[in-house]
């Protein structure tokens, strides 16, 4: 992205009909250019005015908004900013850039506003990639997980690392001064600690991949058994609607059908599959092989049944895909008798055996509760002061650094190099980090992480 120092201008709320529209300037020269169609110029910076938006052509009234001026540096981006609060139509939003382009104001680019906030110093791009990730955030696990990417959690967290980074290159220091000694002023255990620190802290950091894959999409939950054993049923009173055909024609699902569900802390990804089992038929075989590739990429499997028997039988399915975590679900639990219910409690193979009835609505908070449980123990705790990882330039980084550090304590446990060669790895995994933070300007990092911004922010 060619950075630039012009006044740009942008629709930073969706584009058609609504409410209100909302229209941004950034530059030097925003107050004057927007002045040239706003009356009364706000009088105050950082306070809303009613004022009247003229075309400056014939001074016909284009619109009454609300206009906020902020003055640099107490902007978004640190530069002079307006924002036009215009009714929401998609004329009115139009008529404003038109004549803002007319006075020479340049459209903005992808992500421009906040670059902007970026180069000026009022954002690091860890923050700034926090903005784009409440913006597109689809759970409200992803929306924490921003916020405190937002408010510097992680920013924080990889400072401190950067810091025993930079106190084992010191340390180093004193051993490439004294390189005539066997031994340095400074035992080698010590500065293998100190490595040692910095990349449990890396590795500290990697473990909440995972969670922030979960936090960002959601744990893919798939409901899978044999045909008519109730998935669909199970499947439409977890979610609230009606999503999934349900009959009592064996096979009616073919394909599998998705939906999220904000359920506690986690945000669940629900999969309803085709029924499992053997046949000839060639659409029904397709279906299956479906419903076996989500079960082997789920956190976890809804295994269900209407009787124990059954249960077993799906079971040994889906213990043959793989060792995702299962959970036993009894269907139909309103018409079983009581000991079929305490013969399913003692089925092996899964984290826990829950009875529910879709149509009665009864069991359902049990099985959610128990999902949770189930996500606690394999993948973690998304806890809500937890700084985590949401990005994969963030796992490359970090994983990079990981391996600078490995490279490092394997050199240096085994003498392989001297002490100004071993230092390279711990200069280059500070890089790493320091290319994350954006402490260096490195131009296609810049690029990648605007280009998947919207226009307007």
């Amino acid at each position: 992205m060619l950075v630039r120092n012009d006044t740009i201008a942008a629709l930073s709320t969706p584009a058609g009909r609504g409410a209100i529209a909302i229209v941004r300037l950034s530059g030097g020269d925003a107050h004057q250019v927007a002045a040239k169609l706003i009356s009364p110029w706000p009088a105050r910076a950082r306070e809303v005015s009613r004022c009247v938006v003229r075309d400056e052509r014939d001074d016909a009234i284009i619109d009454r908004a609300l206009v906020t001026r902020f003055d640099a540096p107490r902007s978004y981006t640190g530069e002079p900013m307006v924002e036009v609060a215009c009714h929401g139509g998609v004329a009115v939003s139009s008529a404003i850039l038109e004549a803002l382009s007319r006075l020479g104001i340049r459209s903005a680019e992808p992500g421009e506003f906040t670059q902007r906030a970026v180069l000026n110093g009022k954002l690091d791009l860890l923050q700034a990639e926090a903005v784009a990730d409440l913006v597109d955030a689809r759970t409200h696990a992803h929306r924490r997980a921003a916020i405190r990417q937002l408010d510097g959690g992680l920013t924080r967290t990889l400072r401190e690392l950067r810091e025993r980074m930079l106190h084992v290159e010191a340390l180093l220091a004193y051993d490439i001064d004294f390189p005539e000694e066997d031994d340095g002023p400074i035992a080698r255990e010590t500065i293998s600690a100190a490595a040692g620190e910095a990349r449990a802290g890396v590795e500290r950091l990697l473990t909440t991949v995972p969670l922030g894959e979960i936090a960002r999409d959601g744990a893919v939950v798939v409901i899978a058994g044999p045909p008519n054993a109730g998935k669909s049923s199970l499947f439409n009173a977890l979610i609230g609607e009606t999503r999934a055909i349900v009959t009592d024609i064996p096979g009616t699902t073919r394909d599998a059908i998705e939906a999220r569900v904000e359920s506690g802390t986690w945000p669940l990804r629900l999969v309803d599959t085709a029924g499992l089992h053997e046949t000839s038929d060639v659409v029904e075989r397709l279906g299956i092989e479906v419903s076996e590739r989500h079960i082997r990429d789920a956190h976890v499997v809804l295994v269900c049944g209407e009787t124990p028997a059954a249960l077993r039988t799906a079971l040994g399915h889906v213990e043959a895909l793989g060792t995702t975590p299962r959970v036993a679900v009894l269907t139909k639990a309103d018409v079983l008798a009581a000991n079929l219910v305490a013969e399913a409690d003692e089925l092996e193979g899964v984290e826990a055996t829950v009875a529910v009835s879709a149509t009665m609505r009864e069991g359902l908070d049990r099985l959610l509760s128990e999902v949770h449980s189930v996500l606690e123990r394999y993948v973690g705790d998304l806890h809500p002061e937890l700084p985590v990882v949401t990005r994969e330039r963030h796992r490359t980084a970090l994983r990079s650094a990981q391996d600078e550090l490995d490279r490092f304590l394997s050199m240096w446990g085994t003498r392989a190099a001297p002490a100004s060669v071993a230092a390279v790895h711990i200069r280059s995994a500070t890089h790493s980090l320091d290319e994350l933070i954006g402490s260096v300007e490195v131009d296609d990092v810049l690029d990648r992480v605007f280009r998947s911004f919207c226009v307007g922010k």
